[in-house]
C-alpha cells in the first residue's frame, strides 16, 4: 500500500504504475508502441491540430479564461520590440524583438494535467476527506502551499506528462460525420455504433481523438463567437456508466476532443442529472483523478478527419507534448498528426 494513501477510489488504477507515478496512462506510450505508431505513417503529410492561441476569441466559451496579452520586455530603458540595437550602441546594426505573454494555459488548444481536477476523498482512511489528485498525491505541501507560494502544483503537474514526449498512435472517432453540428450527449451505445460503422478500433495505449466539429465552428467565427456556440456539436456523456467502463477497459492512453471539455461543460450550468453529492464533471473525475488519463480540449481536428475519411483510414502518428512547466495544471499544445 502506498505511503500516501491507505484507501483508493473505487474503479481507480492508483498504484498500477507504481506508488510514486505521476504520468498515469502516458506510461503506456512505450518504445514498442511508438515504433508501431510509426507504421501508420504512409505519406509523411502533417496536420497541425491546434488553433492559434488567441482562439476561440473573447471569453464566450469560458468566462474565466481570456486570450493572450503581450507585455513589453525592456532593454536599457527601451521597449525591446523592433528595437534598432544602434540606439544602445552605434556599432550594432541588428534589430531585435522580445516579448512577455500573459497566457491562460487552458484558453486555447491544450492538455488538462492531473492537477486540473482532483477530488475530496478519504485517501488516508481516517474518516476525513482531503483534497487529493491522481494516485493519492496532494498538489500542495503540508502547509497548503504550491510550488510558487499559493499557486502551482507541487505534484502531478502537466510537466510530468512532458517528460515522455507524448508520441504514439492516435485513432480518430468522427462524431460530426454521424451527428452533424447538433448538440448530442453521446453514450457508449452511440459511440459503439459510430466506431462499428467506420471500422474504428481502439487498442491499449492508443490516444483517442474525438471530432465533433466545434473546432471548425470556432475557425469560421474568426474570433467573434456568440453564445449559441455553447450548445453546438456532440459531447461525450460523462454520466453514462458504460462509457466510463469502456474508457477504463479499453486501455486508451488519453482522449483529445475539439470541443470545450470533451464532456458537457460546467459553463452551461449544472447538469440536471448531477447527483446530490458528486463531481461537477464526472468524466474528468473518472479520467484525470481515478485513471490517470489526460484530456485534450479545443483541438482542431476537422481537416485531419476529412483526410482520414477520404483515405479510408482512422489511425495516425500523433506528437503532442505539453510545455514542460513545473506547477502547471494545464498546458497549451501544438499537436502534430503525421499520416
Amino acid at each position: 500500500m502506498s505511503k500516501r494513501w491507505k484507501n483508493r477510489p473505487e474503479g481507480s488504477n492508483w498504484g498500477e504504475f507504481g506508488d510514486d507515478d505521476q504520468r498515469g496512462r502516458m506510461n503506456l506510450l512505450t518504445a514498442e508502441r511508438r515504433l508501431a505508431a510509426l507504421k501508420e505513417v504512409k505519406t509523411g503529410q502533417v496536420f497541425c491540430l491546434s488553433h492559434p492561441l488567441d482562439r476561440p476569441g473573447g471569453n464566450v466559451l469560458n468566462p474565466n479564461r481570456y486570450p493572450p496579452v503581450f507585455h513589453p520586455v525592456n532593454r536599457n530603458g527601451r521597449a525591446y520590440f523592433n528595437l534598432a540595437m544602434g540606439e544602445i550602441d552605434p556599432r550594432f546594426t541588428d534589430v531585435g524583438s522580445d516579448e512577455a505573454i500573459m497566457l491562460y494555459s487552458q484558453y486555447s488548444t491544450h492538455w488538462d494535467g492531473f492537477a486540473h481536477k482532483g477530488s475530496q476523498f478519504d485517501a488516508d482512511a481516517d474518516g476525513v476527506a482531503e483534497k487529493v489528485s491522481y494516485n493519492g498525491f496532494r498538489i500542495v505541501d503540508s502547509a497548503g502551499r504550491g510550488l510558487y507560494g499559493e499557486l502551482g502544483a507541487v505534484a502531478v503537474s502537466v510537466a510530468e506528462m512532458a517528460v515522455g514526449g507524448v508520441q504514439g498512435r492516435a485513432v480518430m472517432i468522427d462524431l460530426r460525420h454521424h451527428f452533424g453540428d447538433e448538440r448530442v450527449d453521446v453514450t457508449f451505445e452511440m459511440l459503439e455504433r459510430v466506431m462499428k460503422a467506420d471500422a474504428v478500433t481502439v487498442e491499449k495505449g492508443d490516444i483517442v481523438c474525438v471530432h465533433t466539429g466545434l473546432g471548425q465552428l470556432i475557425r469560421e467565427a474568426e474570433g467573434r463567437l456568440d453564445s449559441s456556440i455553447k450548445t453546438k456539436c456532440a459531447v461525450l456523456d460523462g454520466y453514462d456508466k458504460r462509457l466510463l467502463e469502456w474508457i477504463a477497459d479499453s486501455g486508451l492512453a488519453a482522449i483529445a476532443a475539439d470541443n470545450l471539455a470533451v464532456e458537457r461543460s460546467s459553463t452551461l450550468g449544472v447538469d440536471p442529472r448531477a447527483p446530490h453529492r458528486g463531481p461537477q464533471l464526472p468524466l474528468h473525475e473518472h479520467c484525470l483523478f481515478k485513471l490517470g488519463i489526460h484530456l485534450g480540449e479545443l483541438w482542431y481536428l476537422t481537416e485531419l478527419a476529412a483526410w482520414l475519411r477520404a483515405n479510408r483510414r482512422s489511425r495516425f502518428l500523433l506528437t503532442a507534448p505539453p510545455l514542460r512547466m513545473p506547477g502547471a495544471a494545464g498546458s497549451p499544445v501544438t499537436p502534430v498528426a503525421t499520416v
